[in-house]
């Protein structure tokens, strides 16, 4: 199964540039006035300079984190003609330890999977509407697919893409969710943080020299209001979301 949540991103220093307005008006001098105080830029200070920088990683997090579907066909090598059921229900076969029996940790999955007659998003299904964009660019659709471990809390969330006529599994991933977005060739997954007012942002992006999407960005961003402070702030602000305006489409279903 795939790897838990990397440890949070280190924040970004941030420059805090000084605002001059020029006051516009009938007996108005035409003068500059300044905002107020501001920071003083600071710029990165290398820390242990005489440490050997390692190697090798520390932990193994599974950077890249692809397989092929074993048991599912793609009819026409058309990622859209593929039933998102029998995908779920090769991943439980593939693993009948986390699914099958009473003492599993997501036997209800399992047993809920009865009820995907109709297809993904009908009734108790435990199957998520499947949604399909082109992730890797190669101007063919690729499938991002969700579905609740249950008893528990959070939700797998996988994509899919079609390589020599087979079903790729190329990003996987569990937790609980607050939302998940598809911007441009990017998935993002937000998730509640134990810090409250703020939530981890996950975005991982198609890299095609390995042949995955990789996670590029990892966050921990304030959602709740800020508390306002008569001092300024040497804090940096917060990256704007991956999901900005201006993606492409998403189709569903």
């Amino acid at each position: 199964m795939p790897f838990s949540r990397p440890g949070q991103a280190a924040r970004r220093l941030a420059v805090v540039a000084l605002l001059l307005a020029a006051a516009v008006g009938c007996g108005d001098a035409g003068g500059l006035e300044g905002a107020g105080s501001t920071p003083t830029a600071q710029g990165p200070a290398r820390l242990w300079p005489e440490l050997t920088p390692a190697s090798s990683p520390a932990f193994e997090i599974g950077e890249v984190n692809t397989e092929v579907v074993k048991g599912v066909k793609v009819p026409g090598d058309d990622i859209r003609r593929v039933d998102p059921v029998g995908i779920v229900r090769a991943e439980i076969a593939r693993h009948p330890g986390e699914y099958d029996g009473g003492k599993a940790p997501y036997r209800d999955t399992e047993r809920r999977m009865a009820e995907c007659a109709k297809g993904p998003g009908h009734g108790r299904c435990p199957v998520l509407r499947p949604y399909y964009r082109d992730l890797t660019g190669d101007g063919r659709d690729d499938l991002t697919l969700g579905f609740p471990l249950l008893p528990g809390k959070t939700t797998a969330v996988r994509v899919y893409t079609v390589e020599k006529h087979r079903l790729v599994q190329v990003m996987a991933w569990e937790d609980a969710l607050s939302g998940v977005e598809l911007a441009g060739r990017s998935l993002v997954i937000r998730s509640p943080s134990e810090v409250a007012g703020y939530e981890y942002r996950l975005q991982w992006t198609w890299d095609r020299d390995q042949r995955a999407m990789l996670l590029t960005h990892d966050e921990m961003l304030r959602t709740g209001p800020r508390k306002h402070s008569r001092q300024p702030s040497g804090s940096p602000t917060a990256a704007p979301s991956a999901s900005a305006s201006g993606s492409a489409p998403v189709s569903g279903g």
